[in-house]
């Protein structure tokens, strides 16, 4: 009889000293030092408000003939408020959540890159639980009108003017690299980077428009329900010009990783 005791409760000792361990190894019980915990809490300082509103999504007048057919045509969407990243999401914040640096150029304040939309999914969990925000990549819609400028659209082709030398890192411009993110013009909303520097995935599966996507006014649009790829946007330091538009779309299979594939995060109001 003794001996059944101490057994039992040698096991429910083992089973209490095992789940001690793994709720201090959980991720939203994890203890960050000083420097990773001021990397996130600016993070968290750089996120933009985005007012809703109705907007006209895709191959709009200012896009010229440089829109391609899967731009079109373009269409209404109404948007619920909703914050964004003031800059791609940096190697430092990346490392600060992830413990590690996939990058190829190396750089704290450089944009986080050869990361797939897989990766990113952990990202935005992971950083959600040491938040208590339930962060998210943007939806297309949504990474759209940010790079518009909101409610504060000036109608520009790129995000933050017509000349994509002054607000971002193309092909032209680059030296064939990323570049520390904030370091080109802001766009109407104060953002930065979302023409070039690096492409950016969005929440969304990938589609061409609806042909009679015109004929309505899109709610909240979330993308299709099926499908493979996921959306990219924005153009990358590799780009040409016509790539780094603010109507211009990209996909790719969501466990791709590329040097000039990053991430921008949201979440809702």
């Amino acid at each position: 009889m003794k001996k059944a005791l101490a057994l039992c409760l040698s096991l429910f000792v083992c089973a209490t000293m095992m789940a001690q361990k793994n709720v201090a190894t959980t991720p939203s019980n994890r203890v960050l030092s000083a420097e990773k915990k001021a990397v996130i809490d600016n993070l968290l300082k750089n996120m933009v408000y985005v007012e809703g509103n109705t907007f006209v999504m895709g191959a709009t007048s200012e896009q010229g003939n440089d829109a391609w057919f899967y731009e079109k045509p373009a269409h209404k969407v109404t948007l619920s408020s909703y914050y964004i990243g003031k800059y791609p999401v940096t190697q430092e914040e990346w490392e600060a959540v992830m413990g590690s640096n996939p990058a190829k150029f190396k750089g704290d304040k450089y944009p986080v890159e050869q990361v797939s939309w897989d990766d990113c999914q952990e990202f935005v969990r992971k950083l959600s639980q040491l938040t208590g925000k339930q962060f998210r990549l943007p939806t297309e819609a949504e990474w759209e009108f940010a790079a518009r400028g909101g409610s504060k659209s000036k109608g520009y082709k790129y995000a933050g003017g017509n000349d994509m030398e002054e607000v971002g890192w193309f092909q032209d411009n680059s030296d064939s690299q990323t570049h520390p993110v904030g370091q080109k013009k802001a766009n109407e909303l104060g953002i930065y980077d979302m023409s070039g520097n690096v492409w950016e995935w969005c929440q969304d599966r990938y589609e061409d428009f609806d042909r009679d996507a015109d004929t309505y006014t899109h709610l909240d649009p979330q993308g299709p329900t099926v499908g493979f790829d996921r959306v990219e946007r924005g153009g990358g330091w590799a780009s040409i010009a016509r790539r780094c538009r603010v109507s211009s779309r990209g996909d790719g299979i969501p466990s791709n990783r590329f040097n000039a594939i990053g991430l921008r995060i949201a979440y809702s109001k």
